[in-house]
């Protein structure tokens, strides 16, 4: 085993010898652990890889951010898959000036900081110099998704880490997050997570608990 030492200080721990017997649970908000499960199970069956995919994160001061992911199913010498390796590193700043970043590098930032705002996508595009059409298109270039989807998958992300972390009402947190009301919430919520908001944090609640 072997982790590299910007995973232990994320994560608070001091040595590699920490991490020993613990789960993805145990290290990771549930909603990412449950992820990382299954590219795991993918990856040992000799079903998946992936190189560079974009996936949202949280930075060390609990802040949605987007970092780049990469995981490769490990190998022994006879070729038979005995384990995995995987990287998350958060994009370079020069990777923001890359054509096809540099036109929405000001939106992701504008989007990561401001997603528990009232945010019109319209002013955003405005801001990064585009026409709304151009700015969706070259949203999807660079992420393969659109920037309403980004804007919902932010919004919904820290969502998550307040049902994990704190005992506020699906109503309180909707508002904190940017949606309108508990309903649009758990709409939203449900429609990318496959649980309603109560149920991901009795979910949560029974898992840690079990440990």
């Amino acid at each position: 085993m072997l982790v590299s030492r910007s995973f232990l200080q994320h994560h608070q721990l001091r040595h590699e010898r920490e991490i020993l017997g613990l789960t993805d649970f145990d290290v990771a908000p549930h909603s990412m652990a449950s992820g990382y499960v299954s590219d795991d199970e993918r990856l040992l069956s000799g079903k998946d890889h992936c190189i560079e995919r974009v996936e949202l994160w949280f930075d060390k001061q609990g802040s949605p951010d987007w970092v780049f992911v990469s995981k490769l199913p490990l190998k022994d010498s006879k070729g038979r898959i005995c384990g995995t390796a995987g990287v998350v590193r958060p994009a370079a700043e020069h990777e923001m000036k890359l054509p096809m970043l540099q036109s929405v590098a000001q939106a992701v930032e504008i989007i990561r900081k401001d997603y528990a705002t009232p945010i019109l996508l319209a002013e955003v595009a405005r801001k990064c110099g585009l026409s709304m059409r151009h700015f969706q298109r070259r949203f999807q270039q660079a992420f393969g998704f659109s920037p309403q989807e980004f804007l919902m998958k932010t919004r919904v992300a820290a969502g998550m880490k307040l049902l994990e972390e704190t005992n506020l009402s699906a109503a309180q947190i909707a508002v904190r997050c940017g949606f309108v009301d508990g309903s649009s919430f758990a709409e939203q919520f449900g429609a990318r997570v496959g649980q309603s908001p109560t149920v991901y944090r009795e979910t949560v609640h029974k898992h840690t608990e079990s440990f």
